[in-house]
């Protein structure tokens, strides 16, 4: 996916973030700074981190300040250890404290992210497995955190409902079984994959010409047989659970992928420090 700052829901989100934060005024330092008071600023890593979001500050500053000038030292994906400085700003003080929480928060929640994707990635290294997010996304975020995952190494899935064709079990239900769900998405030009929950809709969805099959709530056991069954019919998503302790063995079963909501809604946000000086 690429990631365009300048994307009307990132500059929402931003825009966002900042009303909730700063309101009517940051009144703390409206009163204890001088207006003309210079400063500069950098961002500190304070533990191992894939960075990401770091982009974000020049919306924050730019909707934030009045001339700040920003130096993004370390990109979007970048590796870093504690004490590596990841971007440097400068500008008047008052600018530099008003925007620092909504810089921060981005920031170590983006990071967060993207580290735990990144985790994921590394963790399937050497098998034919790719790692997908999901659409377990904060809300009004999802845009953000599909740019951390994939900094962080693993392949965006759908990015909603829109983009592609997911047909799970209560489709299936709705629409009178797996037959009549795949009739029905027929010639459509966006990419279909369907859920199956027993062998018998596994073989129904593969006499109907089904590519790509979602296997959810196996034991990496039952998904080498599964797969094993399919025998190269079908590619093969398997979800339902996974986590970094266990995707390297649905990976090793044979998968061709696997997904993990874990890699956006349970990242923890990383420790970044956010330290003035004055100019």
């Amino acid at each position: 996916m690429d990631f365009d700052i300048t994307h009307s829901q990132v500059m929402n989100a931003v825009a966002r973030a900042m009303e909730e934060d700063i309101g009517l005024g940051d009144i703390t330092s409206e009163l204890t700074v001088p207006g003309a008071q210079q400063a500069s600023g950098a961002f500190f890593a304070r533990e191992p981190m894939v960075v990401a979001g770091i982009e974000l500050l020049e919306v924050v500053y730019g909707l934030g300040g009045d001339g700040v000038k920003l130096e993004i030292l370390k990109a979007s994906g970048s590796r870093v250890e504690p004490g590596d400085c990841l971007a440097r700003v400068h500008g008047h003080a008052r600018t530099l404290l008003r925007c620092e929480r909504t810089a921060l928060n981005f920031v170590q929640r983006l990071s967060g992210v993207a580290t735990l994707a990144s985790q994921f990635s590394q963790a399937v290294a050497g098998t034919k497995c790719k790692v997908l997010d999901t659409r377990k996304t904060t809300p009004g975020l999802r845009i953000l955190e599909k740019m951390a995952a994939a900094a962080g190494g693993v392949t965006n899935h759908r990015m909603g409902l829109f983009d592609a064709i997911l047909i799970k079990n209560n489709h299936i239900t709705a629409a009178g079984g797996v037959r009549a769900a795949l009739e029905a998405v027929k010639g459509q030009p966006v990419p279909v994959e369907i859920e199956v929950r027993t062998m018998e809709e596994l073989d129904e969805a593969l006499a109907c010409g089904a590519t790509r099959l979602l296997l959810d709530n196996l034991t990496p056991d039952e998904a080498r047989q599964w797969i094993a069954h399919i025998n190269g019919r079908a590619t093969v998503e398997l979800s339902g659970g996974i986590t970094l302790e266990t995707v390297r063995a649905y990976a090793e079963a044979g998968a061709d992928y696997v997904s993990s909501g874990s890699i956006t809604h349970s990242a923890r946000a990383m420790d970044i420090n956010f330290r003035l000086t004055l100019a």
